[in-house]
């Protein structure tokens, strides 16, 4: 019985271990199976992936920044870093900077001993050229390899800087145009991807085009309505008088107000792009978009109109002018009220001619405060432009129900409401093109392009407008003002306001001059809007003797550039 169990015991052991070989064998059958079908077949796709990993987008270069002209503005230019690797050394430390020293510009031991400090990979220089990585690349050092990158470089410095802005392609960030146009500077018409090994060297195949895969594929070009001749001026003559009154900052915008384009955008202070890297935070920043300010008397084009546009007045109509008038515990007073202590019953012309704080309160009081603030909405006072350049702000126009008696009087003299340099340029560019306000802009569009991106809007009426035109055309040709110009007929006003605390309520004793004024009357083909923010030399500052003679040299040039015929009898 002993014997038959165990010949019983060792039949299932044969039987089991019969089992496992069985077993044993259809597992290696179905691994020969699998990595044959992993390997050869690639049922994983494993070879796609790993070609895919080599494969790479072609080098992608921005397009240019071009003025309207055609000047180049900004453009891309190729650098490479060079770096040695370790691990694949054929030559020692000493060898290698002797090759590579008369085409680096660095003394043998000083590549030697950057080198020797032990990193698996060593940087030996940044931003070399294109020719000298290109006498490199022949060399053949299996040790090195040289990585592309873009260089964005501003031919015309500081010209337009806070136009064009900035890129930085390590961080990807960008300022102006730089980044409001990023999607058109880096489209190209066909994305080409070639092989590379680790080392970044095109792999060729069959089906490779050789002039594709090693030409670096460009952007499109952008250009902008600037105009290079008109933003020289306007720098130059901002920069001038700052420097004289030794202000702490302005701007001078150029604007063609019936079509909106921008032809010169001057912003102080100013910088270099091509060293924004080194540049205060507080100077990249253009101003003239995100600060708000009162705009003070220049603001009175827009409470006269609005006056017209209501019908509360009519162009004929006299408007009552004590020289001081008190609402609640807030004083309103002329700017000459010890000269002309109560001027009585005053035209339009002489109100704006002679920049009656009363008499624009009492205009702006004959309107209901909704009534002034919907026609002051349509203008744009307390809404973005729309203008083609980050960081623009809203600016501030209290809601009606937030006005007292107080505010709205204020409000028609420049100081109820804060606006931007480009709000009031928006605004006012409306009287020069029938009332119709266009939106500023700096990037040149195609047609197609412009139904998109430009709005026009109906802020008054024409008739409004060219009324608003005519007397403001006339208190300027009345007065000796700097922006009464020889040869052309301008309508404008200047204005000067106190600067806001910026830590507490109140106003300091800094003072805003500003004047925006657009030529030839008749037919408008240019405006200018001038703001100098806290000068503090060279005699008072008011907008005619700090603003206007910037605006005259400025006006009478552009008028030059852009050949506007004269709309005034020279040999009077």
């Amino acid at each position: 019985m002993d014997e038959n169990n165990q010949k019983d015991k060792i039949k299932q052991v044969e039987m089991r271990i019969k089992i496992a070989h069985v077993f044993l064998l259809c597992l290696f059958i179905t691994a020969i199976i699998y990595l044959f079908l992993l390997q050869v077949a690639d049922i994983r796709h494993y070879r796609l992936k790993a070609e895919n990993q080599r494969y790479s987008k072609n080098f992608i270069m921005r397009g240019q920044i071009v003025d309207r002209k055609g000047l180049r503005l900004a453009s891309d230019q190729a650098s490479y870093n060079l770096y040695a690797h370790r691990e694949y050394f054929d030559h020692t430390p000493g060898e290698l900077a002797g090759i590579l020293s008369p085409y680096l510009n660095i003394d043998k031991k000083t590549i030697t001993d950057n080198i020797n400090k032990g990193a698996t990979v060593i940087l030996l220089k940044k931003d070399i050229d294109r020719q000298t990585a290109e006498q490199i690349k022949k060399l053949g050092l299996r040790e090195i390899s040289l990585d592309k990158k873009n260089e964005r470089v501003y031919p015309q410095d500081e010209l337009a800087a806070h136009v064009i802005g900035y890129y930085n392609p390590d961080a990807a960030t960008a300022s102006g145009v730089e980044l409001t146009a990023k999607s058109k500077l880096e489209a190209v018409d066909e994305s080409v991807k070639v092989q590379r090994t680790p080392r970044g060297d095109i792999i060729y195949e069959a089906q490779t085009d050789p002039v594709l895969a090693a030409t670096p594929q460009v952007g499109k070009t952008v250009t902008l309505t600037i105009d290079s001749a008109i933003q020289y001026v306007c720098e130059r003559e901002l920069i001038k008088m700052i420097t004289e009154k030794q202000a702490a900052r302005g701007a001078v915008i150029v604007m063609n107000p019936k079509n909106g384009e921008i032809l010169g955008y001057a912003v102080y202070p100013r910088y270099n792009p091509n060293n924004y890297k080194k540049t205060p935070a507080i100077l990249l920043k253009n101003w003239t978009l995100s600060d708000v300010y009162p705009p003070g008397s220049t603001f009175k084009t827009l409470t006269v109109a609005a006056g017209l546009e209501s019908g509360k007045i009519k162009p004929w109509s006299k408007v009552p002018d004590t020289g001081k008038m008190k609402l609640g515990n807030w004083t309103i007073q002329n700017y000459d009220y010890n000269k002309h202590p109560n001027p009585g019953m005053i035209s339009l012309v002489y109100l704006l001619e002679h920049s009656s704080n009363v008499g624009s309160a009492n205009i702006a009081l004959m309107m209901s405060a909704p009534e002034f603030y919907n026609i002051l909405s349509k203008f744009g006072i307390g809404r973005k432009t729309g203008i083609d350049l980050n960081g623009e702000s809203s600016g501030l126009l209290p809601k009606p129900f937030q006005w007292d008696k107080s505010r709205q009087a204020t409000m028609g003299y420049g100081y109820g409401a804060s606006v931007t340099a480009i709000q009031m340029v928006s605004a006012v560019s409306a009287l020069a093109n029938n009332g119709v306000r266009v939106t500023p802009h700096v990037i040149k569009y195609s047609p197609e392009e412009e139904a998109e991106k430009i709005q026009r809007i109906q802020a008054i009426s024409p008739e409004t407008a060219r009324m608003t035109t005519k007397l403001l055309a006339q208190s300027v040709a009345n007065s000796k003002s700097h922006i009464n110009l020889e040869r052309y007929t301008v309508a404008g006003k200047t204005g000067t306001s106190k600067k806001p605390k910026e830590k507490s309520k109140g106003y300091s004793n800094a003072l805003y001059a500003s004047v925006i004024g657009y030529l030839p009357a008749d037919d408008p083909q240019l405006l200018v809007y001038v703001i100098v923010d806290s000068a503090s030399a060279g005699g008072p500052v008011w907008g005619n003797t700090v603003a206007a003679p910037i605006f005259k040299e400025v006006a009478n040039q552009c008028a030059r550039i852009l050949n506007i015929p004269p709309d005034k009898n020279i040999t009077e």
